[in-house]
Parts: structure tokens; C-alpha cells; sequence
């Protein structure tokens, strides 16, 4: 992961019901959640949820599919441990971490 898909990532991350939803994501696993439940454990209407979901996928965060009626997201596990990768990569200088 580069500087700029960090920014990206750490920047969609950094407003409160976006962060929600990627933290519900995570919990589900890669089997997702459809949109409806997403939108109904996060207290969101469908143009906000989707607002939202917009900005986690254009940073890499969650993913879609189609199954029938329903989009199903996920989030996106490799942008995730890129991100925590990039943010711990100089940690304690190569030193043992407290």
C-alpha cells in the first residue's frame, strides 16, 4: 500500500458511520452483509448507507457482489492489513514493541 491508498483509506475511515459499517464488516467475516442489514444495524437510510458504501469502495475497503435481490459487501481484508501494514511498518525503529 502506497501513501496515496493510505490517505484514501484512513480519510473514508474518518467520519463516524463509515467507520461503523467497516467494523461490522470486519465482524461478519467474508461472508458480508446485505446492504438492508448494514443499513439497519447502523440506523441509516438507504441514500446514506450508499453514500457511504461509495466511499469505502472507492478507497478499496469493502467489496460487492450481487446475490438475487441483494448486494452483499464485504470488507476488503488484503486493503485492511495493507493499511495496518503500512502504518506499523518503521514501528519501534526494529526494536522489540512494549
Amino acid at each position: 500500500m502506497d501513501t496515496k491508498e493510505t490517505i484514501s483509506a484512513l480519510a473514508a475511515l474518518a467520519q463516524e458511520s463509515r467507520l461503523a459499517v467497516f467494523r461490522l464488516l470486519v465482524q461478519a467475516g467474508p461472508e458480508g452483509m446485505a446492504a438492508s442489514k448494514i443499513a439497519e444495524r447502523i440506523s441509516a437510510t438507504p441514500s446514506a448507507l450508499s453514500f457511504h458504501m461509495k466511499e469505502l469502495s472507492h478507497a478499496g475497503l469493502v467489496t460487492s457482489r450481487q446475490d438475487g435481490r441483494f448486494v452483499i459487501y464485504s470488507a476488503n481484508f488484503d486493503t485492511m492489513n495493507g493499511l495496518i501494514a503500512f502504518l506499523t511498518e518503521n514501528c519501534c525503529s526494529g526494536k522489540a514493541c512494549c
